[in-house]
């Protein structure tokens, strides 16, 4: 299928980011979207727009359509996924191909501090996409879920056909409440939907709250690391670049249609191979060339012990994950080092 423009929700986030800058690169147009709330620091935010060609004057302003002077097809615009008036005005202007919403409010420690954040961005928010598409006839929305629907799944490695009946977190019951309102339009409105459980993914531009970025500005700094569940865990560490390429592979695969079966399906996007915390932390200090200095703490409520992606139905569509975790740190910490030391 061909795409001419797409809306990228999330485009001043980690993966967003990255999504746009590989669209435009392919000669689709983006325009993305992005409300730069301060749930980790807006400078961070306002980098990665720059990096697309959007200054950070302009895209401050609400509302607004601004260009780049990077990028000619690109165009962005501060709005929040909420705004039942803003939303439809710009999808009945911009006739989007696609929809890529990686927008949400992310974190499963912050979900038990400010629970409404999740409500208003992942719920009332997904519903005003859900309808936007309804609308303006979408041939294909991709959505991102997490694989934190898994809670503490005890069978390993995860699969799409796993029970996701039991989430651990707010943020995560957010993302199974997505993928069965996605069902629920795809059912009553033939919207072909795509949901994608992002495993633990990680790279240059990553976000400022996970792992990486805190263990490499602690260790940096001489400050001591803060290693939960006494470093018994292990995660599906996947490659921003991995993920991309995942993504696209998910919009040029759109649901096909079968009997009585509705335009719907999900997909996990992991690395299929889990590396536990203390091995991660290890590499990271040989690319930092310092030791850490680790705090070991129990389990943070709401938090799991370990993750791990069955990619097998993804796979099948051309996904693979070739980033060893070697690679991954080496070019996360290359960038980290730049970025940073400015």
């Amino acid at each position: 299928m061909e795409y001419k423009k797409i809306l990228v929700t999330g485009a001043a986030g980690f993966i967003g980011f990255h999504l746009s800058k590989k669209l435009l690169e392919q000669g689709i147009e983006v325009v993305g979207l992005d409300n730069i709330n301060d749930y980790y620091d807006v400078n961070l935010k306002y980098a990665r727009l720059a990096e697309l060609g959007v200054s950070k004057e302009e895209a401050e302003n609400w509302n607004q359509k601004v260009g780049s002077d990077k990028y000619p097809s690109f165009k962005f615009v501060r709005m929040s996924l909420e705004d039942q008036d803003e939303l439809p005005e710009l999808f009945a202007q911009e006739g989007f191909d696609a929809v890529i919403n990686l927008a949400a409010q992310a974190g499963v420690r912050y979900s038990l501090e400010n629970p409404m954040a999740y409500v208003d961005s992942n719920i009332v928010g997904f519903v005003n996409i859900l309808e936007c598409c309804r609308y303006h006839e979408i041939s294909h929305l991709i959505y991102a879920s997490s694989s934190s629907v898994y809670g503490e799944n005890g069978k390993v490695p995860f699969s799409e056909d796993d029970r996701v009946d039991y989430p651990v977190s707010l943020y995560a019951a957010t993302k199974k409440a997505n993928e069965l309102m996605a069902h629920t339009y795809s059912h009553l409105y033939q919207i072909p939907t795509s949901g994608l459980r992002f495993f633990t993914v990680y790279g240059p531009w990553g976000r400022p709250d996970m792992s990486p970025i805190l263990f490499a500005s602690a260790i940096m700094e001489d400050r001591p690391i803060k290693v939960f569940n006494n470093g018994e865990m292990s995660r599906d560490f996947t490659y921003i670049d991995d993920i991309i390429q995942g993504i696209i592979v998910t919009l040029n695969n759109p649901p096909v249609a079968a009997k009585q079966q509705p335009l719907y399906q999900v997909f996990n996007i992991g690395n299929g191979s889990p590396v536990s915390l203390m091995e991660f932390i290890e590499t990271m200090e040989q690319h930092l060339g310092k030791v850490a200095e680790k705090n070991m703490l129990p389990m943070q409520p709401g938090d799991v012990s370990r993750t791990w992606a069955d990619t097998a139905q993804l796979n099948a569509l051309g996904y693979q994950s070739r980033t060893s975790i070697q690679e991954g740190v080496e070019g996360f910490v290359r960038w980290f080092k730049k970025f940073y030391n400015k």
